[in-house]
């Protein structure tokens, strides 16, 4: 059982999903214990808050001057 809870909390965790809703489902009373146990199964979250980052930017970018083309 142990291993199922971790496989869940990681893959919601992974997919984004708010921390709070899942503190509620693991059952826990307070999201920063969910991400204490549970954070370190993010192995790719800083590549995933570049690209947040990065559609920000873009977004931005083509309101103030329009699509930009890669080159």
């Amino acid at each position: 059982m142990h291993a199922l809870r971790h496989f869940y909390a990681s893959a919601l965790l992974d997919a984004g999903e708010n921390i709070k809703a899942i503190s509620e489902y693991m059952g826990h009373a307070d999201p920063a214990m969910t991400l204490r146990v549970y954070s370190r199964l993010m192995p790719d979250s800083r590549d995933r808050a570049r690209r947040a980052i990065d559609t920000v930017f873009q977004r931005a970018a083509e309101e103030d001057h329009g699509p930009q083309t890669a080159q």
